[in-house]
């Protein structure tokens, strides 16, 4: 049986993956049964599409994988903490346990800036775990936009 830190290692390559290939490194995987049923990572820049997050496509993926919109029983492990749309999402497809690396103070959902997950007047309540390897997440995704800001300086006139 796989432990919360060795999902979270599969999540983080899915945002290393991101990295490589120009996005912001956020990666997601689904767990059901023990088993990866959906990853995915930002897709936004690849894809064109404003949705594809990492969660969404892990979403997705998973949504799938059990052929159910419905994702009772499962737990998504993610880099970064989800912001509104995909704390909706997350809702939406009645995940059961939700387990985040770091915190997102400028778009957070669930808790740093809204409070969409666990919401008192919502129906579906999240079993939510945040902080595992948040330090190692952080620094991924600072030195990711530092490096971007350094490189825009260089090609402005």
């Amino acid at each position: 049986m796989h432990t919360d830190h060795e999902f979270m290692r599969l999540a983080i390559a899915e945002a290393q993956a991101a990295e490589a290939s120009g996005e912001v490194p956020v990666g997601a995987v689904v767990v059901h049964n023990g088993e990866i049923i959906g990853h995915g990572q930002n897709r936004v820049l690849r894809d064109h599409d404003p949705t594809a997050h990492a969660e969404i496509v892990a979403l997705r993926e998973a949504g799938r994988a059990l052929r159910n919109y419905r994702l009772n029983d499962c737990t998504l492990y993610v880099t970064l903490e989800p912001c509104a749309m995909c704390a909706g999402a997350i809702l939406h497809a009645r995940i059961a346990r939700l387990v985040y690396a770091a915190p997102d103070p400028k778009a957070g959902a669930c808790g740093s800036v809204l409070s969409v997950m666990n919401h008192p007047q919502l129906n579906h309540k999240v079993d939510l775990h945040s902080g595992l390897l948040a330090d190692e997440c952080s620094a991924m995704l600072v030195h990711f936009f530092h490096r971007r800001r350094k490189e825009k300086s260089h090609h402005t006139p």
